[in-house]
């Protein structure tokens, strides 16, 4: 049953295993579908958290109702109706956040946090505000949008980000972009973790990297050769898998064969191929060379890219969010800002992402395989009990 004409949030029982194949395969599609939509006008490196994104819009999307809410539903691959998604959304960030596993402490630091800043004043519907803060842990946290006090209210949102993925996403939200705002909701990811089998940092050194305009660069490659799972399609990609310490997380990296490689490379970068892919994984020995790379991406504001995907509604007076407020003026989604983070080195990843909504009135050989990512691919950072990708992105330009 759709959940986006209920004004109540039915109780939610425990996700079942189901649930959660489910969700993943629901976020996963979506992160697909964002990737595939941003790569139609992002040129070069490109890096984002598309779980990051999907949790700040499933809380939105809890107040949404009627079409908004249909529409937020197709675009966004939310399959499980309200108060179910809320329920399995908020079990697997508390998955995450966890510092132990099966009573042993994580190989890695991950961290999710949300919170909902909102006008001073005004008034939200009280099963809203504790949804939100049941499922997303996301507090509501009550700041001074009108234009006298916006800057610093922008600034507290700002610093919360900052502090919550280790000073690593600064300056989320621009300038004047909460002025007059009545709700932000808002997500930060941070991540850290350590190979599960490290490189040698005295094997790292200058190598070429070649772009696809036909120049080359030089990078800092990394080299290792040990068992790692691993597969390709004869004249077409490698794929790699690099997992963190304790395996509970990995970097999937996906080679094209030629230098030029990469825009066809993304055209077939779908659910059903990805899952085919991964499952051809297979252990063998493998000589990898990945340069080291960091990169920040953003802000970006995502509205334009949502309305390519046909998220419409939310953004103009046909806005249904009569789950979150009352007001007879409603709300509308007045801008989706989104920043991203990632160091890649011979310890391991460190990555982080934040993302803000802004609610406005209105067969093994005998050899070993060579795995050169010297040209640009792409890749993404995995939780693999789930299979839900927490981040992608495509590495252009290593400089």
């Amino acid at each position: 049953m759709r959940g986006t004409n209920d004004d109540k949030t039915a109780p939610a029982t425990p996700p079942t295993a189901a649930d959660k194949r489910t969700f993943a395969n629901d976020s996963n599609a979506f992160a697909l579908d964002l990737y595939g939509q941003l790569t139609k006008t992002e040129k070069g490196n490109l890096f984002f958290s598309p779980y990051s994104i999907s949790t700040a819009l499933a809380m939105t999307y809890g107040g949404a109702r009627g079409n908004t809410g249909a529409q937020m539903e197709k675009v966004l691959h939310f399959t499980l109706g309200q108060a179910h998604l809320h329920a399995v959304c908020g079990a697997f960030a508390q998955e995450l956040n966890a510092a132990e596993k099966n009573g042993k402490a994580r190989g890695f630091q991950l961290s999710v946090a949300n919170r909902l800043f909102g006008q001073n004043g005004y008034h939200f519907l009280p099963a809203f505000v504790e949804a939100t803060q049941v499922f997303y842990g996301a507090g509501l946290e009550q700041l001074d949008f009108s234009k006298k006090n916006a800057e610093a209210s922008r600034q507290r949102i700002n610093q919360w980000v900052e502090d919550k993925t280790q000073k690593k996403i600064k300056d989320l939200i621009p300038a004047n972009a909460v002025d007059d705002a009545l709700l932000v909701l808002t997500n930060a990811i941070y991540f850290k973790g350590d190979w599960a089998s490290q490189f040698d940092k005295t094997l790292t050194k200058n190598e070429p990297f070649h772009l696809q305009a036909g120049n080359d660069v030089q990078a800092p490659t990394m080299t290792k050769t040990a068992h790692f799972k691993y597969m390709e399609e004869k004249g077409s990609f490698q794929a790699l898998e690099l997992p963190y310490k304790d395996n509970e997380l990995s970097m999937l990296v996906f080679l094209p064969e030629h230098r030029d490689g990469l825009p066809q490379l993304e055209k077939t970068f779908l659910p059903d191929n990805l899952n085919r892919w991964l499952g051809n994984l297979a252990e063998q020995k493998i000589v990898v060379s990945l340069p080291k790379f960091k990169l920040t991406w953003g802000t970006v504001n995502l509205v334009p890219v949502f309305q390519a995907l046909g998220l419409t509604d939310p953004f103009t007076n046909a806005a249904d969010f009569s789950g979150m407020t009352q007001d007879p003026a409603g709300l509308v989604i007045g801008a989706i800002f989104h920043k991203a983070f990632v160091d890649v080195n011979e310890e391991g990843t460190e990555a982080a992402a934040a993302t803000a909504v802004v609610m406005a009135p209105g067969s093994a050989p005998m050899q070993p395989k060579s795995f050169r990512a010297d040209h640009p691919f792409l890749f993404l950072i995995r939780e693999n009990t789930s299979g839900n990708i927490l981040f992608i992105g495509r590495m252009i330009d290593p400089r």
